[in-house]
């Protein structure tokens, strides 16, 4: 069974370390037959009306369960990772659902919305009615962008990937094979949509994060020579690092 951990609103200006990054921590205290496949950053609305810590983006963790009978375990895991790991003054939330919940659909209408629009903390209970959702300080608004994160991703057509299998090990060049035996699809922004063979290079730029499209992790990456291929992103500097 799949199932999604949003979080969100868990640092502030001046904290170490951001949302991403407490996310990415948390495959460590996942219970016994829980297994971290993912780890997405979500963008959500940015403008003058909502408060955010450096760019509004949230995350949420995708994890297989081998037993439904755990989820309340991992729920509460993942409340006592979040209490644990927040940072003073945060307003951080937390959402978690599975492929199977009732409230999905409306989970992923509220979670497109939340990209372009504000939203409230009573949308966001009213769109998570039959999942868990819960804020843990502050004003709590971290559950909007927990709930949106949890919607987001379970729509397949949003967000990049920040922890993968080997995403953070991989070397400043890796073939079109080694990326697809990590799950991850090449897909070519060539004019002629020209398909990237299995023994073609890939040039990382150091930064390999990968779209979710289609409920996959998709690298798009461009033309740099005859059998070679370069990644077409590049890290952006940012208030907390680990993104």
């Amino acid at each position: 069974m799949k199932v999604y951990f949003g979080f969100d609103d868990t640092d502030t200006h001046d904290s170490l370390y951001g949302t991403g990054k407490l996310v990415r921590w948390f495959q460590n205290d996942l219970p016994k037959g829980c297994e971290c496949r993912g780890v997405i950053r979500q963008q959500l609305y940015v403008c003058d009306e909502i408060p955010y810590t450096s760019h509004n983006s949230s995350a949420c963790m995708i994890a297989e369960m081998a037993d439904p009978d755990l989820l309340d375990q991992a729920i509460e895991s993942a409340v006592n990772h979040l209490k644990k790991h927040f940072v003073a003054g945060s307003d951080p939330g937390l959402c978690v659902a599975t492929e199977f919940d009732k409230s999905l659909n409306r989970l992923i209408e509220f979670g497109q919305f939340c990209t372009h629009g504000v939203s409230t903390q009573k949308q966001a209970l009213d769109a998570a009615k039959s999942v868990h959702l819960s804020g843990h300080g502050g004003t709590n608004d971290g559950i909007i962008g927990a709930a949106a994160a949890v919607g987001l991703t379970a729509s397949g057509w949003s967000g990049r990937f920040i922890e993968l299998n080997n995403l953070r090990k991989y070397p400043e060049t890796i073939t079109v094979h080694e990326l697809r035996s990590d799950g991850i699809r090449v897909v070519s922004m060539e004019r002629d949509a020209k398909v990237p063979a299995p023994d073609d290079v890939v040039s990382t730029n150091g930064w390999i994060r990968p779209r979710l499209l289609g409920h996959q992790p998709i690298l798009f990456v461009q033309p740099k020579d005859e059998g070679q291929w370069e990644n077409m992103y590049l890290k952006r500097k940012a208030n907390h690092q680990g993104l």
